[in-house]
C-alpha cells in the first residue's frame, strides 16, 4: 500500500497509508531506523456501544495536504457511526514533535459520548526486543524507549474544562507475544484496563473521551515528543502544552509554504494541476532528505513483503539526479550537504558501493563479488559518474569555486581518475558494470553517457583548479568514451542505440538490441545532442515499442520489463509504465521542440503523470497497465524529481522561444 501522506523535518519522517494509519516512524534519520516497523496505528473510534478502527468497513477517507504545506488534511466520515473526523497532521519543521489535530463532528440527531483511541505499537530500533512503555502521571503521557530513544506521547481536549481534558484512559501491553495481539485488541470495548507498564515486546493505547451535542464538533490535539532521554521529550512536551498544537501548526505551514514558493516563477501555458503537482514535488521531496545529507529513494516499508529490504537507502544516482533537479530549483543550500555526503562515502578506490545508510554506512546489495571463479567489482559505474555530472551542473548554477575546492581531492579526483582507468583499452567504453535498473552485468548506453558527462565535468574542474594535466587526461577520455558510444552501442541494423553489450557467462560481451527507455542518458547527460539523428531515431522506437497500448498509457523502463510485472502480452503491455520513463520521453521532446506548439507533446505527459498521481500528490514508481494502481513504491523521490527536472526544462525551453519569436518580431519591423 502506497503513503498517500508523508510528513517531516529532516529528522523524523512519519508516514501514513491509504486507510490513514500510521505505518513508518523514521528517526533519528530520515530513513533510519524505521520505530515502527511498518505495523499499522490506526485511530479507533467508540459511540453508542459501537467501535470501529479507521480504516475498516464504512469508512470514507480523503487523504489530502494543505496547498503549498507539508500539513496533511484528512476527512474521515462513516455515515453508520454519525461521525466525520477532520484532522490535520505535521512534524514541527524545528522540533522532533509530531503534531495532530482532530475534529470530531458529531453527525447524529442526538447528544452522544465519542471516544477516540489513539494506538501506538513501536518496535524502537526497528525490533521489539527490550522496550519499555509505560503511563507516566506527571506528564499525563505514555512513554515508549529503549536505550538512547525516548516517546513521550500525551495530548488533550481543546476547550474542553480543565477535569475534562487529559488523556481519559490509557494501557500498556504485550503485542504478538506469547499469544497476545496487542492492546489495541482492549481498545475494541470502548474501554481500557489501565494497565501502567508493559516491557519486551509491547504497546499502548490512549484514550479521550468527548461529550458533543447533537451537530456539535471539538477537537483532540495529541502529539508525539521524540528525543533521546526522558529529559529531552519532557521539554518538547512542556513546550507543546505551553505553546498549544493549533500555533506548532501555524509556524510549521506557515515555513513550508514560504520554501516552496521561495522563487517567482513564470509558469508560461502549464495549466495549475502541473503547478501544484510541481510545488508537492518539492516538498515532498524534502521530506525524503535527511538533514545530514542523505537523499533517500523512498522510505515505503511495504516493499519489506518481497523480500525482506526495503528503498531506505542513498543510491548515489537517484541521489544526484535528485540533486540536480533541486539545483535547478533553486535550492542548492540542501544539496550541498548531499555532494559533501558522497565525499565522505567514496570508496578508496574512487567509486561508490552500490548504496548506503544514511549514517554513511555501507547498504545491503545483491550484486555479487565473484561469478564462474571470476572477480568482479560489484558497483554501478553510472552512480560514480553521475555525481560528478551533478556536481558540474551545480556548478554551474552557483559558480561557488571554493565548494568545488572543498570537494576536489576527497571526491571529483578519484571518481574521474576511476572512471578513466575503468575503461577498456581496445573500445575506450567503460568496463563491464551493473546497469542502472540493477538487474543485468554489461557495458551500457545509459552508463557510458554518464561516464561522458562526469568526466566532462571532471575536466572543467581540473581546469579552473589548475592542475590542467588532469584536465586534459580527463577531457581526452570523454571524448574517447563518446566516441565509442557511438562505434559501438549504436546499431545501424536497427537504426538505433543499443541498450548496451550484456556479459555473457563466457566473459564475452554481446549485443543487447532490447528497446530500453534509458538510453534518453545519451542527451540529458551531454553525450549526444537530443537532434542529432541517431538520437531522434532511437527516441521514436522507445515510444513505439515501450508506450503502454492500454487507457493507463505511459513508457515502460524496457520490452519484457518483469519487475512487478502483471501481463505477458508484451506487445501491447511491454511493462509497467514508469513516470522517470515517461518524462525521460517528455524532456526529449522539449529538447527538440522548435516551436511552442511542439511542446505542448510535454505537456501532455506532463498531464499524464498528474493522472497518475494520487489525491494528495504523492507519485510512485510505477503503475499498473490495466487499472492505473501504484505499484511497488510510493513516493519514490526519483519519480518526483524528475518531475521538478522536466517542468523547469520546459518553462526554460518556453521562455527562450518566446524571447526569440519577440526579437524576430521586432527585427521584421525594424526591416
Amino acid at each position: 500500500m502506497p503513503r498517500p501522506l508523508v510528513v517531516g523535518n529532516g529528522r523524523l519522517l512519519i508516514g501514513f497509508d491509504g486507510d490513514y494509519a500510521m505505518r513508518d516512524l523514521y528517526y533519528p534519520h530520515v530513513g533510519m531506523l524505521n520505530q515502527l516497523c511498518g505495523h499499522k496505528n490506526p485511530i479507533g473510534v467508540w459511540v453508542d456501544g459501537h467501535f470501529s478502527w479507521v480504516g475498516s468497513s464504512g469508512w470514507q477517507c480523503r487523504l489530502e495536504y494543505e496547498e503549498d504545506t507539508l500539513v496533511t488534511s484528512v476527512t474521515l466520515e462513516h455515515e453508520h457511526l454519525g461521525l466525520r473526523l477532520a484532522c490535520q497532521d505535521a512534524v514541527h519543521v524545528r522540533r522532533d514533535v509530531y503534531l495532530k489535530r482532530v475534529e470530531v463532528h458529531n453527525l447524529a440527531a442526538t447528544a452522544r459520548e465519542v471516544r477516540v483511541f489513539f494506538p501506538h505499537d513501536l518496535c524502537i530500533d526497528q525490533t521489539d526486543i527490550g522496550d519499555t512503555a509505560l503511563y507516566d502521571p506527571s506528564v499525563d503521557g505514555v512513554l515508549h524507549y529503549k536505550r538512547d530513544k525516548c516517546f513521550l506521547i500525551s495530548g488533550l481536549i481543546a476547550e474542553a474544562p480543565v477535569s475534562q481534558q487529559g488523556i481519559f484512559q490509557y494501557a500498556t501491553g504485550t503485542k504478538r507475544f506469547a499469544g497476545a495481539e496487542g492492546t489495541w485488541r482492549d481498545a475494541e470495548d470502548g474501554r481500557l484496563e489501565g494497565n501502567p507498564i508493559a516491557q519486551g515486546s509491547v504497546d499502548s493505547v490512549i484514550s479521550f473521551r468527548l461529550l458533543l451535542p447533537s451537530g456539535g464538533c471539538q477537537a483532540i490535539h495529541h502529539w508525539i515528543a521524540v528525543g533521546r532521554s526522558f529529559e529531552e521529550v519532557r521539554r518538547l512536551h512542556a513546550e507543546v502544552r505551553q505553546r498549544g498544537v493549533p500555533r506548532l501548526l501555524d509556524e510549521t505551514r506557515f515555513f513550508w509554504r514560504a520554501w516552496v514558493n521561495k522563487h517567482d516563477r513564470d509558469w508560461a501555458d502549464l495549466n495549475r494541476e502541473i503547478v501544484n503537482l510541481f510545488k508537492r514535488s518539492l516538498l515532498i521531496i524534502r521530506t525524503q532528505m535527511d538533514n545530514g545529507g542523505a537523499i533517500l529513494a523512498a522510505n515505503d516499508s511495504d516493499i519489506l513483503q518481497f523480500n525482506r529490504d526495503h528503498y531506505s537507502y542513498v543510491w548515489p544516482r537517484d541521489g544526484a539526479l535528485v540533486a540536480h533537479a533541486l539545483d535547478r530549483a533553486g535550492y542548492t543550500e540542501l544539496t550541498r550537504s548531499f555532494y559533501r555526503f558522497c565525499a565522505q562515502v567514496l570508496a578508496p578506490g574512487g567509486f561508490f558501493w552500490h548504496k548506503y545508510h544514511p549514517d554513511r554506512s555501507v547498504g545491503s546489495s545483491w550484486h555479487p563479488w565473484i561469478v564462474n571463479g571470476q572477480v568482479q567489482l560489484p558497483i554501478q559505474e553510472d552512480e560514480t559518474a553521475l555525481v560528478l555530472w551533478a556536481l558540474g551542473k551545480f556548478f554551474d548554477i552557483e559558480r561557488d569555486l571554493e565548494f568545488i575546492e572543498s570537494l576536489y581531492e576527497p571526491l571529483i579526483k578519484p571518481a574521474a581518475d576511476f572512471l578513466v582507468e575503468y575503461r577498456d583499452a581496445d573500445t575506450g567504453l567503460p568496463l563491464h558494470s551493473y546497469d542502472l535498473w540493477e538487474e543485468r552485468r554489461g557495458v551500457f548506453t545509459f552508463t557510458a553517457a554518464a561516464v561522458c558527462g562526469g568526466l566532462a565535468a571532471g575536466a572543467r574542474f581540473a581546469a579552473l583548479l589548475g592542475e590542467t594535466d588532469r584536465a586534459q587526461r580527463w577531457r581526452a577520455a570523454a571524448h574517447e568514451v563518446q566516441g565509442a558510444i557511438a562505434r559501438h552501442l549504436y546499431s545501424a541494423e536497427e537504426e538505433r542505440f543499443l541498450r548496451g553489450l550484456i556479459l555473457r557467462g563466457d566473459g564475452a560481451l554481446v549485443p543487447d538490441p532490447t528497446p530500453e527507455s534509458s538510453v534518453a542518458g545519451l542527451f540529458l547527460f551531454g553525450a549526444l545532442p537530443a537532434s542529432d539523428e541517431r538520437v531522434a531515431k532511437t527516441m521514436a522506437q522507445v515510444r513505439e515499442a515501450l508506450w503502454v497500448k492500454t487507457p493507463v498509457g505511459g513508457i515502460a523502463r524496457y520490452f519484457r520489463d518483469y519487475y512487478f510485472c502483471r501481463s505477458d502480452d508484451f506487445q501491447r503491455i511491454p511493462g509497467n509504465p514508469w513516470v522517470i520513463c515517461t518524462l525521460w520521453l517528455a524532456q526529449w521532446h522539449i529538447a527538440t521542440a522548435s516551436n511552442r506548439w511542439e511542446l505542448r507533446r510535454a505537456a501532455e505527459l506532463f498531464d499524464w503523470v498528474v493522472a497518475r498521481a494520487l489525491p494528495s500528490g504523492v507519485l510512485a514508481e510505477q503503475y499498473h497497465p490495466e487499472d492505473g494502481r501504484p505499484l511497488s513504491v510510493a513516493p519514490l523521490t526519483w519519480s518526483h524529481a524528475t518531475f521538478v527536472w522536466a517542468v523547469i526544462d520546459y518553462l526554460e525551453r518556453y521562455t527562450a522561444m518566446r524571447e526569440r519569436e519577440v526579437w524576430a518580431y521586432a527585427w521584421h519591423l525594424r526591416s
